[in-house]
């Protein structure tokens, strides 16, 4: 088994202007997405990320504070997860409850360096 990051790329849902019926909706979808991994014994980890962004670029370090509303898309999130392979992991993903707002999924292995 291999460790892979689900990283959860698209709009916010405030920059969406859903409702909080519809907001509490997805967050019900999401729960039960979290619930169905961790019975699965495949949920490592995650969290949801605030909008607020602070970038620091290049050699001079600059520094740029940006919101959701600036980005065209925002990483809103990771789930840290246990699998066999990508395909095992993109099956997991299947329940990704935003698909339907055109937001994206990104699945990366996590890198084991030898010590």
């Amino acid at each position: 088994m291999k460790d892979f990051m689900m990283i959860f790329i698209g709009s916010e849902y405030a920059d969406l202007g859903l409702s909080q019926e519809d907001i509490q909706g997805r967050m019900e979808k999401w729960f039960a997405w979290g619930n169905k991994m961790e019975k699965a014994g495949v949920l490592r980890g995650g969290e949801a990320l605030t909008p607020q962004i602070r970038r620091i670029i290049g050699k001079n370090r600059t520094v740029t504070d940006l919101t959701s509303a600036e980005v065209k898309e925002i990483v809103g999130g990771y789930y840290l997860v246990k699998a066999k392979d990508f395909d095992a992991v993109q099956e997991i993903a299947q329940d990704f409850p935003d698909y339907d707002l055109g937001n994206t999924v990104e699945i990366r292995e996590i890198m084991v360096f030898d010590h």
